[in-house]
């Protein structure tokens, strides 16, 4: 669960910066707006900065993400991530 505790702690240090409370992988509804998170960053778009990634690096957010949705999906398989 490495990697998804990893991206939870990204997305609340950015949230702290914009007054958003922390996320908390113990809440469903929290899980929820997780596994929506990481649905919109595997989006194309998203994963490849609009076209100015160069392909080793989308294959490293694609695979860090992924990552990120497997623990998810096993920590509450109830949520949806669509892209994955």
């Amino acid at each position: 669960m490495q990697a998804l505790n990893e991206y939870v702690a990204q997305k609340n240090a950015w949230g702290k910066l914009f007054g958003s409370r922390p996320l908390d992988l113990n809440k469903a509804q929290d899980r929820k707006a997780i596994a929506s998170s990481i649905d919109a960053d595997l989006s194309p778009e998203n994963l490849s900065c609009d076209g100015e990634l160069p392909p080793s690096q989308v294959q490293a957010k694609y695979k860090r993400l992924s990552q990120c949705a497997q623990q998810l999906k096993r920590l509450d398989p109830t949520v949806e991530i669509y892209e994955y």
